[in-house]
């Protein structure tokens, strides 16, 4: 399989960033490359366009099925795994958005969670209480942020991409409402 330019610049780029998404550089290029192939392929065709093993192959696809942005395919009379990225940008940001979620975020809510529930009962000091309205600040955004997620969800992807080109116009709108409430000041 033979690489243009501005795939391999792609290519190379979000192996880049995939180090930075919290996956490693191989699994991203993996991904790029299934990404941009309209056609699925089979781990050979990955290994030689990548130039890695089948065995790094093997295992960043693992990777990308745990993730659920990554089909397999089957073709009559071949015995080979094809393998394909989601067909929609939206379900695959929509997706990994919900990964990073389950992932990142429900952890740390459910340890926040415990951590207060245990604390109720305990003797604390200034510090202490302290760290704990902190926490539970922190909790709270998390809940907010959760819940604003699962919403977004929800939301087809037509009128999502309405919404985010809205975004400037919503900001005005809530700080218009600010400024009638009092909460913001009066710009000079």
């Amino acid at each position: 399989m033979k690489l243009g330019p501005k795939e391999q610049k792609f290519i190379y780029h979000f192996g880049e960033m995939g180090s930075k998404w919290g996956i490693n550089r191989t699994v991203g290029q993996i991904y790029a490359l299934l990404v941009l192939n309209k056609e699925p392929l089979y781990a050979d065709q990955i290994a030689e366009a990548l130039s890695i093993s089948r065995g790094n192959v093997s295992m960043g696809v693992k990777e990308l099925q745990s993730w659920r942005l990554v089909k397999v395919h089957h073709k009559p009379g071949d015995r080979k795994d094809y393998y394909s990225a989601l067909s929609d940008a939206w379900e695959m940001a929509r997706t990994i958005f919900e990964e990073r979620r389950k992932r990142e975020i429900e952890p740390t809510l459910s340890l926040l969670r415990d951590i207060l529930l245990d604390s109720g009962s305990a003797k604390t000091s200034e510090q202490d209480a302290y760290a704990q309205g902190r926490m539970t600040e922190i909790l709270e955004l998390l809940e907010l942020v959760t819940q604003w997620s699962v919403d977004l969800q929800r939301i087809q992807p037509d009128s999502l991409r309405s919404l985010m080109k809205m975004g400037s116009g919503v900001t005005k709108i809530l700080e218009f409402k600010d400024r009638a409430k009092g909460r913001i000041p009066e710009s000079k």
